[in-house]
């Protein structure tokens, strides 16, 4: 009988408990082999870990490619499977390739690249610096792979380990935080994979401080918008910093750079004075109101009016390069609804032809760049905004058929209530696409008559709009 000798996928780790309590990664991979291949030696003393086979003549003794071996070959490549994907899907065989060495290339050197951060080889600043630029193109460290790689989950270690938890400036390297927040949840998972053997040291999720971050609200386009530009990469920051610059920049000074004399300066404070007196007082008469008056029905999800449809027809807006424009059919015998989307940078012409959406269809009819658009075309994206996917319908879909979610069963709100209370502000922070890319509110999941909805690539975690 030909093939692999029955003992090439048994292993035994000899890995003292003090190694695997300080070395998170190396503990976290152990616990996650096949448990009834591998025998895990955790009584040995020293400080150092190394691995035999029977079919190797001498231990492997370098951490690094330890972790690399029982990611790979060693047991037939099953931690570079699904749900795994460790060594990116390259290891087996089977998928030899330029690409293939070239990841698995960039594995090893990223797991160096970690080691040099644990020495203090490299200073922690410029390593998050460089890593936000190789982040820009990239979901991952390592190119086009399905989650984080070993390269990504050891050099993800080495900084909560040599940073204490806290990276400066992380609002600043916007890549690298999105990758942080990644790489966290693919350990989250790992860990709920790992088996549970007898007398193991906890496996400690790292500590990486991103959590008071603020994420950026979603942007909406309501037609009335002269130029499509400056709303896309308007926000609350440059709103207020575009203020400060036409009302003087620094305080002491006006609006032409000067020094404010003393009687400027007395006046300017009573004037602020009498400003924040009035704004307390409204502040208080507000609250009364809200005391005294009865409370209101809370707005859920069945305020959306969420429809299947399919786009018939599609054109470049002639103003604007970022605008497709669309009629979409939505299946209750009227005339197609005319939609415009800022999809051109995402999606091709022929990508969007023939293709079934989901509509948001009770906003009020506007302009965007002098041409109308009734509704709006649902689509998931990541905090930067710069992947974009449609949310679609499951198979079996019907257009016009409406979209609900679990346990929100009430009539859509007609399109005048649904813009007088900004039920979109209250409502679309909290429509999102889960863990496995399906279509929620509040974690409520979107039902038609066929399923699910989701994101069109499975895009996990996205906001929806």
């Amino acid at each position: 009988m030909t093939g692999v000798p029955s003992d090439a996928a048994v292993a035994s780790v000899k890995a003292p408990i003090a190694i695997l309590t300080s070395d998170s990664l190396l503990n976290l991979i152990l616990s996650i082999a096949p448990y009834h291949q591998i025998n895990i030696d955790t009584a040995s003393t020293g400080s150092t870990v190394s691995l035999s086979t029977k079919s190797t003549t001498s231990d492997l003794t370098q951490r690094n490619a330890i972790l690399r071996k029982i990611c790979g070959m060693i047991f037939h490549n099953a931690l570079d499977k699904h749900p795994y994907y460790l060594l990116g899907g390259h290891s087996a065989s089977g998928q030899a390739s330029t690409e293939s060495a070239l990841c698995l290339a960039s594995i090893s050197s990223y797991m160096s690249i970690a080691s040099s951060i644990r020495s203090r080889d490299v200073e922690l600043t410029k390593a998050c610096q460089h890593l936000n630029q190789v982040l820009a193109d990239n979901s991952f460290l390592v190119g086009s792979t399905p989650r984080a790689t070993l390269g990504d989950l050891d050099v993800f270690f080495a900084l909560s380990e040599v940073s204490g938890g806290k990276i400066n400036n992380i609002n600043k390297l916007v890549h690298f935080k999105r990758w942080i927040k990644s790489v966290y949840a693919n350990v989250e998972d790992l860990i709920s994979l790992s088996s549970k053997r007898s007398n193991w040291p906890e496996i400690s999720l790292p500590v990486l401080d991103f959590t008071t971050v603020a994420e950026p609200s979603p942007v909406f386009y309501y037609g009335d918008e002269d130029d499509i530009d400056a709303v896309l990469t308007s926000s609350p920051m440059t709103e207020a910093l575009t203020k400060k610059s036409n009302n003087g920049a620094v305080a002491g000074q006006n609006s032409g750079g000067k020094e404010l004399t003393e009687e400027q300066k007395k006046a300017a404070a009573e004037k602020r004075a009498k400003k924040n007196a009035e704004k307390e007082k409204k502040k208080k008469a507000q609250q009364t109101t809200v005391q005294t008056a009865p409370a209101s029905a809370e707005i859920d999800a069945s305020a959306f009016d969420i429809r299947v449809g399919k786009i018939i027809e599609v054109w470049e807006h002639a103003e604007s390069e970022k605008l497709w424009c669309e009629k979409i059919d939505l299946g209750d015998g009227t005339e197609p609804r005319q939609i415009l989307s800022g999809l051109r940078k995402f999606y091709t012409k022929e990508e969007m032809q023939d293709r079934m959406v989901l509509v948001l269809c009770n906003l009020k009819k506007r302009n965007l760049v002098g041409v109308p658009s009734h509704g709006m075309v649902l689509c998931a994206s990541n905090a930067e905004h710069t992947e974009v996917e449609f949310v679609i319908p499951p198979t079996g879909a019907k257009i016009g058929e409406r979209v609900m979610f679990d346990g929100y069963n009430g009539d859509a709100a007609a399109e005048n209530a649904f813009a007088k209370k900004k039920m979109l502000e209250k409502l679309a922070p909290d429509l999102k696409t889960d863990d496995s890319g399906v279509v929620v509110w509040k974690g409520a999941k979107s039902v038609t008559s066929a399923g699910p909805c989701i994101a069109s690539k499975g895009m996990a975690g996205a906001q929806v709009s």
